[in-house]
């Protein structure tokens, strides 16, 4: 039969995969880093998954296709619905009723690390001034080990509390996950000196845009560096903290760094 239904560009698709989050019936795919239509039949042709894109890879066409099948998609909810809680029934709860420990706010004091520490809990002392980004520098043989400049736990976006204690006054560093990895002296020129915040806009569901707004709009946040990989997908979270800082009402010195795959500092814009 001739039908609406969706289409997606695979040359425009940055394989971010938005768009089969966002869709609820099941029909869009992540196939070989790249989306696709994999059941006509459960895709219904509204197109509810068209804003989810980024890069305006998704349209609707008109073409021959398979009838949509709804029975069918309501029994596959179902059934991905009761795999969920199957697989959530599975995990360990933790003991005390007070949430997941690993989520707990914390302070990571460091003794000889300079422009380490970010804030004490304890004694609430001002942080020093996030240190000028350097050329990267491996570290010779002989030299004494690294040591950790994280100042604080947890890391994650999506775990961290929104009013936790160390975002008084703090410098915050909002880096793609990849960085750290990509570039050697991460520590020592990213996160010594600043509240750290990672993520990953193609793995992680949702939209990192309101928590990062809300952490920026009720707290003291001085400056904020924005760390990504030159690859596209890291433009959601580029995007993310752009968003909470047009949103947030204040007006707060920030700057974008894009690390090359090759872990040298591509491009560096305030």
């Amino acid at each position: 039969m001739i039908r609406k239904i969706v289409k997606i560009d695979r040359d425009k698709c940055n394989g971010c995969g938005a768009c089969a989050s966002a869709c609820q019936e099941g029909a869009i795919r992540m196939i070989d880093g790249k989306a696709v239509v994999a059941r006509e039949d459960y895709c219904d042709g509204l197109g509810n998954c068209l804003p989810a894109c980024p890069t305006g890879a998704i349209t609707i066409e008109e073409r021959e296709a398979v009838p949509f099948d709804g029975n069918a998609v309501k029994a596959a909810m179902i059934a991905k619905e009761a795999t969920d809680q199957a697989q959530t029934s599975r995990v360990p709860r933790p003991a005390a009723a007070h949430g997941c420990p690993g989520s707990m706010a914390k302070s990571i004091p460091h003794t000889g690390c300079p422009g380490s520490m970010a804030r004490s809990l304890s004694h609430g002392a001002p942080q020093p001034a996030a240190p000028a980004l350097a050329t990267p520098a491996w570290e010779s043989e002989n030299s004494a080990p690294a040591q950790s400049a994280l100042s604080q736990w947890p890391v994650q976006i999506k775990l961290v509390p929104v009013n936790a204690p160390y975002f008084a006054g703090a410098d915050l560093l909002i880096a793609a996950d990849c960085t750290a990895y990509a570039y050697a002296a991460f520590h020592r020129d990213f996160i010594a000196g600043r509240v750290t915040l990672i993520g990953c806009p193609k793995l992680d569901e949702g939209d990192y845009s309101e928590k990062l707004t809300q952490i920026v709009k009720e707290n003291d946040i001085r400056s904020v560096t924005v760390v990504r990989m030159e690859v596209p997908c890291c433009g959601g979270l580029e995007k993310a903290a752009r968003t909470a800082l047009m949103n947030c009402g204040k007006c707060i010195p920030w700057q974008v760094v894009t690390i090359g795959l090759d872990g040298r500092i591509t491009d560096r814009r305030p």
